[in-house]
Formats: structure tokens, C-alpha cells, sequence
């Protein structure tokens, strides 16, 4: 199974004490490389500016490649340019066209792209919630515009609401957009009514929720979905931030669960979309719960 990444992700500097560091994605790598010797390990390439272009706008580009800051740049109170933020953001977000070509051209049919900065939250204009680039949304486009599909699925099981995909998508019937998440939390969008064009279904939980809750919606509400839609490609948002150990958030889940939810996905996919589905990582705060997440989802990807 390709597994991409790039060094230049962990080159992002974040800052000290900031939650979305380098030590996320080196820990995640660490676990990964300790646990699978039979991953085929690719390099990220850059993301082309008009790759980015379709989901985001010039002036958003401008800031994050531009900007070109000598310390750190604050955008917010919580995302932040470094001077290697721009590389890491443009691998982050080619990681994910890559691997959806590799899928569609049956190199293999599952991929996991181990990048950072995370993705879900930045809309075509705002980078926010510590991500630059919207990474899912970049490798669903590329999917609709240079492999012609007609149905592509994101299924986002981060612990916050991808309010970044769901603006980007919310007017584009080609492209679902499943999310289950904690509500309230941060960004405070995801609530059930909202539907866009028909293609948005958000399935929030309260704080305290645990694997049954969980399981519930995706069981009884999203997955079938899911089904109706019959995608052509399955894009998953990994975020594990909803382990019970991760310090941003409230819900109860463990790795079992990361690995149920994955499994199901993996079921979606065989059954419509040729087994193609790539899954990009997103958030989780917690070292030893990544390490343990990461495993757990990589696992239930690989086809042996």
C-alpha cells in the first residue's frame, strides 16, 4: 500500500506548546514504519498551483506561498507560517493528488498520506484551525477534473467539523460530504440541518459520546448514505482526536473504533468504487493515541 509523505511536513513550525507540531507526524511515521516492513513509501510531490486553484482562491495562495515570513506569522490565534510552512503545505495537499492517481490507475487500491499541516478546516479563501490547504478537497477535485468522476465520496471522522470541505462542496452534487464530529467544538458548524445540495450529512455528537454513539451514526445514518451515493472514490479525513486521551476535545473513542469505521469505509469502497479509497491525516493531539490511531487505521487499509 503506498503510504505518502515528505520531511518537508515536518519542517512546519508551529511554535512551542502549540498542539499541531512536527512531533505528530513524526510520531505517526515512527509507528508506522516500526509495526509494516511491506509499505511502499513514496515522496509527496508538490501540489501544482492550479491543482490549488480549483478549490482555493489567488489571494489565499498568496498568503501561504508568499508570505514567506522569518519567524512565525500568525494568520490566526491558532494557524500559523513558519519559513517552511509553504513546502509543507503544498506536499501535504500533493500527496493526496498523487495517491488518488495512483488508485485510479490500479497501482494499488487503497493509499494513506501521512502529511501535515492538516486540511479540513481551511476554505477557499481562509486558512484556519491550524491547516493551510483544504488537502481532501484539493485530491477530490483533482479527482472529478482529471479522472472525470461523477460521484466522490468524503467521509471525515475528525473530531471537529470540516467546515472548510463542506463550504468548499456544498454546492457540487458530484461530491458527498459525511462527517461525524463533537458538538459544540470548535469551528461550531456541522449541525444536522445543514445540507447544502442535498450531498452534506453531518451526524454531531455530543461531548461524552463513546464508541456506541459513535458507531450508531455512522451505522444508522451515514453509511447508508454513503450507499445511496454509490461513489466512485472513497476520500477519507483521519482525524483521531476523538480517542479519549486527546487533550482538545471530549469524546470517548479508542483504536478499535478508528479501525471499525475504517473497515466499513473499506466495505463502501469494494462495494462501489472498485475498492479505490485514499485517506489523508488530519488531526489528533495526543502522541501515544496517534501512534496507536495511525496503526490501527493503516491496518484495517492494507489489502492482505
Amino acid at each position: 500500500m503506498p503510504v505518502f509523505t515528505h520531511s518537508a511536513c515536518l519542517g512546519h513550525d508551529t511554535g512551542a506548546g502549540h498542539a499541531e507540531k512536527p512531533q505528530r507526524l513524526g510520531a505517526v511515521i515512527s509507528a508506522l514504519r516500526s509495526e509494516f516492513d511491506d509499505l511502499d513509501w513514496r515522496e509527496a510531490p508538490r501540489a501544482t498551483r492550479g491543482q490549488l486553484l480549483r478549490v482555493h482562491e489567488a489571494s489565499l495562495l498568496e498568503t501561504v506561498l508568499e508570505s514567506r515570513p522569518a519567524n512565525q506569522l500568525e494568520l490566526d490565534a491558532d494557524t500559523v507560517l513558519s519559513p517552511q510552512s509553504a513546502e509543507a503545505a503544498v506536499r501535504a495537499a500533493g500527496a493526496g493528488v498523487a495517491a488518488v492517481d495512483a488508485v485510479m490507475a490500479g497501482e494499488a487500491t487503497t493509499s494513506f498520506c501521512a502529511v501535515r499541516p492538516p486540511g479540513h478546516h481551511a476554505t477557499s479563501q481562509t486558512a484556519m484551525g491550524f491547516c493551510l490547504f483544504n488537502n481532501v478537497a484539493v485530491a477530490a477535485a483533482h479527482a472529478l477534473d482529471r479522472h472525470g468522476l461523477a460521484r466522490v465520496a468524503i467521509a471525515d471522522f475528525d473530531v471537529h467539523h470540516g467546515n472548510g470541505t463542506q463550504a468548499i462542496f456544498e454546492a457540487e452534487p458530484r461530491v458527498q460530504y459525511l462527517s461525524s464530529h463533537q458538538l459544540p467544538l470548535y469551528p461550531d458548524t456541522g449541525h444536522a440541518h445543514e445540507r447544502g445540495v442535498g450531498n452534506i450529512l453531518n451526524a454531531p455528537l455530543p461531548p461524552g459520546t463513546g464508541s456506541r454513539g459513535f458507531r450508531a451514526a455512522w451505522g444508522e445514518h451515514l453509511l447508508p448514505a454513503l450507499d445511496a451515493f454509490a461513489p466512485q472514490l472513497v476520500l477519507v479525513s483521519a482525524g483521531f482526536d476523538a480517542h479519549w486521551r486527546d487533550p482538545l476535545a471530549q469524546l470517548q473513542l479508542d483504536a478499535d473504533d478508528f479501525a471499525w469505521i475504517t473497515g466499513e469505509l473499506r466495505k463502501r469502497a469494494r462495494r462501489h468504487a472498485c475498492g479505490r479509497l485514499v485517506s489523508t491525516l488530519e488531526g489528533g493531539y495526543d502522541l501515544q493515541a496517534l501512534r496507536e490511531c495511525s496503526v490501527a487505521h493503516v491496518r484495517a487499509l492494507r489489502d492482505v
